[in-house]
């Protein structure tokens, strides 16, 4: 994120999209392979056919990914919302991440029932 922020103060506002677009595709790219790793890190298989849930290892908390997931992406986007669109763009940001935790919590809800 340091490098595209420097970038764009070496190249200028005219060249802003396409760092933003670059740094959204590395961050994509991240976030990825981090859900790869931790689907086979939990031993679930998508060609498994009855398989609603991945089955967990002992202590895995599927919760704390999440949280962590959204801190980790939440800085670059308070940074790229805020600094793109102002307090809208930091609202709609954090909005989008509030309503993915939000469906996270509710889906372990009714899992439980």
């Amino acid at each position: 994120m340091r490098a595209t922020i420097e970038a764009r103060r070496d190249l200028g506002p005219d060249y802003e999209a396409a760092l933003v677009e670059s740094f959204v595709e590395r961050l994509d790219a991240t976030i990825a392979a981090r859900v790869r790793a931790e689907i086979q890190g939990n031993g679930f298989h998508p060609q498994q056919p009855h398989a609603q849930h991945p089955p967990q290892r002992k202590g895995a908390n599927p919760s704390i990914a999440i949280a962590l997931g959204s801190m980790g992406i939440g800085v670059p986007l308070t940074a790229i919302g805020a600094g793109s669109a102002g307090t809208a763009g930091l609202l709609l940001a954090w909005g989008g991440i509030v309503a993915i935790n939000f469906a996270h919590a509710i889906g372990r809800w009714r899992a439980r029932d």
